[in-house]
């Protein structure tokens, strides 16, 4: 067992070990973690202060998670847009390939929240095949992205046996891993792991840092690895409510990616996500960021601000195809020119 499949198995997976290290009443929590599984890991752990500080509230059980918001288990209609077996196809040129059902530490704010951590494993063999028959038989297809779950929590010989495959289909160009290890489980991102994915250029990962406090010098040396094999590094940051909704907080994360050699990428509004609304923040404080963002800090480290609209239409950035606002609601163009509405908050 490597060293970090043996952190990986020492995870925080119970009430009962959390409250070890932080109080909590376990009795009212556990309807929660039945609901939304939890998983944190020790190196994550470690850097919660307190219970409520900004790495505590993106991992620790919140009895707001069973609130009945109106929102949405799957607000990207990523079932709908599904073509095969954990293969998603939304936009023309590229497609979302789900290779793993789990991650090092669960994210309460996650998009997939509503089926992530509740099945163990990776794509099986059958479900690959079926996914890379339907990206051979279209050649309009360019880029794939491997996400999940995370990639990383495949071995290194399961990753490399998918991305053999993928390399075989002559008119894919790039690949892209979405990953969060480097943030919870930086002793994923081992000198084997980056010597391995070098051999798969041009490849690029994604990473998601949502505070200063997650730079680490082990977070920074898990960059400082891919980066140092050619790799180039983005991040996508998810705006959370008493996180990092905070015009400083977020200049500092911003500045302190480009100095660990990680490009802020995008800084993602939160989607609608059920169980998950209490971290949503109004679209005016993301406005806010970003106007303290654009020419106080460098042009490298300012994000696009982006709303992934519901329904599966696609990204747009905000404000450009903001067209009007009607009470809480947004009208959006998307890439299309599809007139969506999207569901702002008041913040309450």
């Amino acid at each position: 067992m490597e060293s970090w499949q043996k952190s990986l198995s020492e995870s925080i997976v119970s009430l009962d070990e959390l409250t070890h290290f932080l109080p909590l009443d376990t009795e009212s929590l556990q309807p929660v973690i039945e609901r939304y599984p939890l998983r944190i890991t020790r190196y994550y752990l470690n850097l919660i202060q307190k219970r409520n500080d900004p790495i505590g509230r993106q991992c620790i059980p919140d009895l707001r998670e069973l609130d009945e918001d109106g929102l949405l288990s799957d607000p990207l209609n990523e079932g709908n847009l599904t073509v095969a077996p954990g293969l998603i196809h939304r936009y023309p040129d590229r497609v979302l390939l789900l290779i793993s059902n789990s991650c090092p530490t669960f994210c309460r704010f996650c998009t997939r929240k509503n089926r992530i951590g509740k099945e163990r494993g990776h794509i099986g063999r059958d479900s690959l095949k079926a996914a890379l028959d339907y990206i051979e038989a279209r050649p309009d297809i360019t880029e794939v992205i491997l996400s999940g779950g995370d990639p990383f929590l495949l071995t290194d010989d399961q990753l490399e046996e998918i991305l053999v495959k993928l390399r075989e289909i002559r008119h894919l160009q790039i690949i892209r891993i979405h990953t969060r290890t480097p943030v919870t489980l930086p002793d994923r991102i081992t000198s084997n792991l980056c010597g391995m994915l070098k051999r798969y250029h041009p490849l690029y990962v994604n990473t998601q840092f949502n505070h200063p406090l997650e730079i680490t010098p082990q977070s920074s040396r898990a960059c400082s690895l891919l980066a140092d094999v050619g790799i180039p590094l983005g991040n996508q940051t998810v705006l959370l409510k008493e996180v990092n909704d905070d015009p400083e907080v977020m200049k500092q994360l911003m500045q302190g990616l480009l100095t660990i050699r990680v490009r802020p990428y995008y800084l993602h509004q939160m989607d609608l996500v059920k169980g998950a609304g209490h971290f949503r923040t109004p679209i005016q404080k993301g406005m806010e960021i970003m106007a303290r963002l654009r020419g106080h800090i460098s042009g490298m480290a300012t994000p696009s601000y982006v709303i992934d609209l519901p329904g599966g239409k696609g990204k747009v950035p905000f404000p450009l195809d903001h067209l009007k606002r009607v009470g809480n609601i947004l009208y959006l163009r998307n890439d299309l020119g599809e007139i969506v509405e999207y569901l702002d908050t008041n913040g309450d």
